[in-house]
């Protein structure tokens, strides 16, 4: 009777009341190209059909073992923890039963392991759109290159990166350091990605994909990602909490000035990023609830960091600091599109502050600051207007749009102004001619008609979403801007050209640009579809073109 080989890996895959996806997670576990793996199914005690399929999965592979968690532990941590204390290879990975490992990603950190002596191995991610297919890679910069990093010092910058998942450990580092994830609280990853990088004497980066990531942006409440529960103030606050952990963990290992800076500067733009673009939609109640939850925090952070952060950001802080909680609100629409305020005010000494309200602080002071944007000065076409959808209706095709534009540094003269709105899908640019009428000081009102039907699409269909933008101009340049969509405006279908279907609609679920987003029938849809997903639209328009 032949012994099997000993695992050189075990995959820990957790679950939790995800019967239906668990067995497409474990599929991919199975079809890699390393087979000496162990898979560790460790089921976060679901009460759905679950156990009943990783049973099933198990019974048709025995390199599969399933673990059931006494209780439910409402997070990652627990059921990670305990799979770690049963797996027998001296190699550990992490899969959540909602994504997918690409075939060769077991052999890729395997070999990487094998060729240098590192604690761990990192590899790419790829992103896919749950929902349309699209595919785009995480943290693309930290990927472009492979290398071998000697600690968090040499490269701070690698904190940006917090995911567990898209890396193979040498289960004897983790052992020796007692490296285990945090237990009842979310965000787990950030905590243990900042310890193993700052306990590793190295670790190799990899390009490669070895992570294949599923996000569903349009999920309801019942089956959202922690991510995507930030209206929870119990997320915000195991948010705040993990941040806290970690700083106390790089302050007891001593680390750098540059490394704390670089967390910090992480937290600013990512993590607070993520929250403020959500603002608008949220009641004053609960913005100032967040208020109080975040600007202690913030208030301790570098800053170094602050200096490094997008202006537009550093405004939604300074208001939230000054419990300016509606104008926080306004602010963070259209964040990091180039959108101005609609209004500003300037202080005895010629300094110019976003908002109709001097600050109170100094830290105010420096927060919604806008003299160095130079918002009456600098070139035309960077000039920063505002531009607000105020009424959208529509007749079949035709489209309506209200907008009214408003001017802080009152770039234009009080009268009629020729305006101009674009849209260009496939790089076809459709123009339509409106007119703005002084509406009050630095305010302009004006109405457009666009006919989706007559919109210019390229000869072998469009597949994905732009954005309409407007121009105004002072007869020496020309400044483009966004238009925002309405905060209570509601998305539309219509017919358009040659067989597509157009959806008219806010981006996203942040109260940011309009959005246009064409979706082809037909044959030219089930061929272009797919394609355009996987980011070759090119490749098929020039094979179409030749056909």
């Amino acid at each position: 009777m032949t012994t099997a080989a000993p695992p050189d890996v075990t995959v820990t895959v957790i679950v939790h009341n995800d019967a239906a996806r668990l067995p497409r997670a474990i599929a991919s576990v199975r079809a890699q190209t390393h087979r000496a793996i162990e898979i560790v199914i460790s089921d976060d005690h679901s009460t759905d059909d679950t156990p009943r399929v990783a049973a099933a999965l198990a019974a048709k592979d025995r390199r599969i073992r399933v673990l059931r968690l006494e209780r439910n532990s409402g997070g990652c941590g627990a059921p990670r923890n305990r799979a770690m204390e049963i797996a027998r290879a001296p190699h550990l990975m992490f899969l959540d039963s909602d994504d997918e490992l690409p075939p060769r990603a077991v052999e890729l950190l395997l070999a990487a392991h094998r060729e240098t002596d590192v604690d761990f191995v990192m590899g790419a991610v790829e992103r896919v759109r749950a929902d349309t297919g699209a595919t785009s890679t995480w943290m693309a910069p930290l990927f472009a290159r492979r290398r071998t990093v000697r600690g968090v010092e040499d490269e701070p910058r690698i904190l940006f990166e917090p995911l567990s998942t898209n890396k193979m450990y040498r289960k004897e580092f983790l052992d020796r350091h007692g490296l285990r994830f945090p237990e009842g609280l979310h965000y787990e990853d950030q905590l243990f990605s900042a310890q193993a990088y700052t306990l590793a004497r190295a670790f190799t980066v990899l390009t490669e994909p070895v992570y294949r990531w599923y996000i569903a942006p349009y999920a309801g409440a019942d089956a959202a990602t922690i991510s995507n529960r930030r209206h929870l103030m119990s997320n915000v606050r195991d948010r705040l909490r993990i941040a806290r952990l970690i700083d106390e963990f790089l302050a007891a290992r001593g680390v750098s000035s540059g490394v704390r800076e670089e967390k910090d500067f992480k937290f600013l733009s990512h993590d607070f990023r993520l929250y403020a673009g959500d603002l608008p939609y949220r009641d004053l109640s609960w913005v100032a609830e967040f208020a109080a939850e975040t600007v202690p925090y913030l208030d301790g952070l570098s800053a170094a960091a602050f200096e490094r952060l997008g202006r537009d950001e550093r405004v939604v802080v300074g208001l939230l600091r000054e419990g300016r909680y509606e104008e926080a609100r306004l602010a963070a629409r259209g964040l990091g599109h180039g959108v101005g305020p609609r209004t500003t005010v300037t202080d005895g000494r010629g300094r110019t502050y976003w908002g109709e309200a001097l600050p109170r602080t100094e830290a105010g002071r420096g927060d919604l600051d806008l003299t160095e944007q130079a918002l009456a000065g600098c070139p035309f076409g960077a000039a920063r207007f505002r531009h607000e959808i105020t009424r959208v209706t529509h007749a079949g095709t035709v489209v309506e749009l209200t907008v009214r534009t408003y001017d802080p540094g009152l770039r234009l003269p009080l009268a009629p102004q020729p305006a101009s709105l674009h849209l260009a899908p496939g790089g076809r640019r459709t123009t339509v001619r409106l007119r703005l009428d002084p509406a009050g000081r630095g305010v302009f009102e004006g109405t457009v008609r666009l006919d989706l039907a007559a919109v210019a699409l390229p000869v072998q269909g469009f597949w994905g979403a732009r954005h309409p933008v407007l121009e105004v101009t002072d007869g020496r340049g020309a400044a483009t801007g966004v238009l925002l969509a309405p905060l209570d405006f509601e998305p539309f279908e219509v017919a358009g050209p040659a067989r597509h279907r157009v959806t008219v609609e806010p981006e996203g679920r942040d109260a940011g640009r309009l959005q246009v987003r064409w979706r082809p029938g037909g044959a030219v849809g089930r061929l272009l579809g797919p394609v355009v997903r996987r980011g070759a639209a090119r490749r098929l328009a020039r094979a179409l073109v030749r056909a």
